[in-house]
């Protein structure tokens, strides 16, 4: 029997997907130093993680019995991915499962943003009692997003998915792209009626100059996407969000962009420094944080568990 070890867990869809077809699944979480020895004691032949486990060289040359690396979501930045192509063994992700998930949080972000919530959640508990009216004062000078311009660096299926939201809401839409040129989104509603949108590649100045919102939607880099001088070319008052990894954007600036107005809020999921983000980042009164939990739905997972299982299946059965 082919033993499946999904050491950062996997959806009881997926779970219930490979047992049907005869996989043994096993759920322990086996810490990094002794995930070798687990996986050699135990014959694993499937490897699925997320972002917490490592996947490097030494660990791939010590399991000579993987046959397949899977992980839950996109980038595979904690996997050698071309190494264990080399050894001929699978390495499959999920790229589709989780777009939809990351996009709402990114407007849960964006929305908290243009009203404050982030900080009044932080002071009504405290203040909301004895500070009521000055409260309703200071949180009193929220915006729209109906009407504005939102920038989307990145245009893959998550950068896709987050402008379909944005155009279902109101918002022109900007993107910029070092693949995609012309794309045709279909907005789908819930009554089986849907709207084509025609959108068109822009450079990355004129998305910085012209968005009241930027959302950065990319794989790992080496350098940032957004550092110092990507905060000059962009509006007064701009909203940033990143929910795609830490390293795109260099916090240092972005806290001098907030410190002067340059961007009025940011919404972040990643981290330069993650998993201790920075305490300046963290006690930021203009800064709505979630702990790196774009994909992390239940919805988003069931895909996930599920497309996994089904590539297993077809790869290894």
């Amino acid at each position: 029997m082919i033993k499946v070890l999904a050491n950062d867990g996997i959806s009881d869809l997926g779970v219930e997907k490979l047992k049907s077809s005869g996989f043994e699944v096993i759920t322990t979480k086996v810490a990094q130093e002794q995930l070798a020895n687990y996986i050699n004691q135990n014959n694993v032949q499937a490897l699925l993680v997320r972002s917490a486990t490592e996947v490097r060289k030494k660990l791939i040359d010590d399991c000579v019995s993987l046959k397949l690396i899977g992980r839950g979501g996109v980038g595979m930045d904690n996997i050698d991915v071309a190494y264990a192509k080399s050894k001929n063994i699978h390495v499959i992700n999920t790229p589709a499962a989780s777009s939809e998930s990351v996009a709402e949080l990114v407007f849960a972000h964006l929305f908290s943003g243009v009203r404050y919530l982030h900080d009044s959640n932080r002071n009504m508990p405290l203040e909301g009692d004895s500070k009521f009216k000055q409260l309703k004062k200071s949180y009193g000078g929220g915006s729209e997003l109906r009407g504005k311009t939102l920038g989307v660096i990145g245009f893959g299926r998550i950068g896709q998915a987050t402008a379909k939201i944005a155009l279902g809401v109101g918002m022109e839409v900007l993107f910029t792209d070092n693949q995609a040129e012309k794309l045709n989104l279909n907005l789908d509603f819930y009554n089986g009626k849907s709207v084509q949108f025609k959108l068109e590649n822009s450079k990355i100045d004129e998305v910085l100059k012209k968005a009241d919102f930027i959302t950065l939607h990319v794989p790992a880099q080496k350098d940032y996407i957004i550092g110092k001088e990507e905060f000059s070319k962009m509006k007064d008052g701009v909203g940033l969000i990143n929910a795609s990894r830490g390293g795109t954007v260099d916090e240092v600036a972005l806290v001098d962009a907030l410190e002067s107005g340059k961007v009025s809020f940011a919404g972040l999921d990643v981290y330069e420094s993650e998993p201790n983000p920075e305490i300046k980042i963290l006690m930021h009164p203009k800064i709505s944080l979630t702990p790196h939990i774009g994909a992390a739905t239940n919805e988003a997972q069931g895909r996930i568990g599920l497309e996994l299982a089904n590539q297993i299946i077809e790869l290894l059965k």
